[in-house]
């Protein structure tokens, strides 16, 4: 199939550091073209790829220097998609809601995977103008509080199986890896390591908007003993920085649509102890992967039972739900069917047309 992606200019393909969208974009986009699809991919002109790039930027834009308007450059992403889209069987957009008015309006079948929450005012109002436009969903939590879109299906992340290495030794630390900000639960994981008298390693990004409450909150509690900022890191530092941890914390209070770095862990090897909230329960195989827990007393008891967890099955649990060649799979099977429904359209349509044809002349 020839295959457009349409990435976040966010952020490279895939992230120099923080990044999940355009993380899971990058093994989409390789993997299919491993499988022997003509890919391109619309994206910074810094990311790296298997595809044909089609580079919209030079350089992704929270890093880029010297800053610009984003959104004149989705202007120039929209313009170049629409641009090349007869050239593709199907159009994959990862950039919410966009592209909406614009591919509904090309003729070239297209998806949507949204990468974010659901739940937020006037996206009802937003999804009912596009009733055709075909989503899928990363967990089936996601898409609740949106039932009225066109779901097509439910195709969780998944990463490459070689990306990270296990280690089935457990660890002597508690990991937290995310942004920091307060839905995201760091204070939580900071009271749940101290209680149970394990250190605790953050490893995370500070949003620009949450400069105060790191300041504020979490930074006097950094003691570099108890609890230790690791900062940003990278898929290299990552690999050690899981697989080395007894466990990842993950304590949200929000309805995390998936959440990358669970299964990130599960590759590790890691166990995850996690709150029950968004897309958890369907990510965690409870007392297989980890411990879905409703509080912090909860965590700190799971905690006490993680040598009931086997590392080895943990990353086996992983190979056998979260690897990129099943994600793959799965987007192909809702392309194929796509692309069929498409084609059966137009055949309708030209039938259509030509029942509509006058006499010949003369009769």
């Amino acid at each position: 199939m020839r295959i457009a992606q349409i990435a976040p200019l966010a952020e490279s393909v895939p992230p120099k550091l923080y990044g999940g969208t355009e993380r899971v974009v990058a093994w989409l986009v390789d993997e299919l073209v491993s499988l022997g699809h003509e890919v391109t991919l619309f994206a910074s002109g810094d990311s790296v790829t298997k595809a044909e790039l089609n580079a919209v930027c030079p350089r992704a834009l929270r890093l880029g220097r010297p800053r610009t308007d984003p959104m004149a450059l989705q202007a120039a992403l929209l313009e170049e998609v629409a641009d090349k889209a007869k050239n593709f069987d199907l159009i994959h957009s990862h950039i919410d809601w966009l592209h909406l008015p614009l591919l509904s309006r090309l003729g070239v079948p297209f998806l949507t995977t949204c990468h974010g929450r659901m739940d937020l005012p006037l996206f009802p109002e937003v999804i009912r103008r596009f009733p055709n436009a075909a989503f899928v969903s990363i967990s089936e939590n996601q898409r609740m509080p949106l039932s009225e879109a066109n779901w097509v299906g439910t195709v969780y992340h998944g990463l490459p199986h070689e990306l990270f290495q296990p280690v089935y030794e457990s660890g002597r630390y508690l990991a937290f890896l995310g942004r920091l900000t307060a839905e995201k639960g760091p204070e939580s994981a900071i009271r749940i390591a101290r209680a149970v008298g394990m250190p605790l390693h953050i490893a995370a990004k500070v949003p620009r908007g949450e400069t105060t409450y790191f300041k504020e909150v979490i930074e006097p509690q950094v003691d570099g003993k108890q609890v230790r900022l690791i900062g940003e890191v990278n898929d290299r530092a990552k690999q050690g920085f899981l697989a080395n941890a007894a466990a990842l914390l993950f304590p949200i209070d929000w309805p995390e649509p998936f959440g990358l770095v669970m299964i990130e862990a599960m590759a590790c090897g890691t166990p995850v102890i996690a709150f029950r909230s968004g897309s958890v329960p369907e990510v965690v195989d409870d007392g297989i992967t980890g411990f879905v827990v409703s509080d912090e007393q909860e965590a700190i008891h799971a905690l006490g039972r993680l040598g009931k967890l086997n590392r080895p099955r943990v990353r086996a649990q992983f190979k056998k739900r979260f690897s990129s060649r099943r994600m793959t799979e799965d987007y192909l099977s809702h392309y194929r069917a796509l692309t069929v429904q498409a084609r059966k359209a137009e055949a309708l349509a030209r039938t259509d047309r030509s029942s509509y044809l006058p006499p010949p002349f003369g009769t």
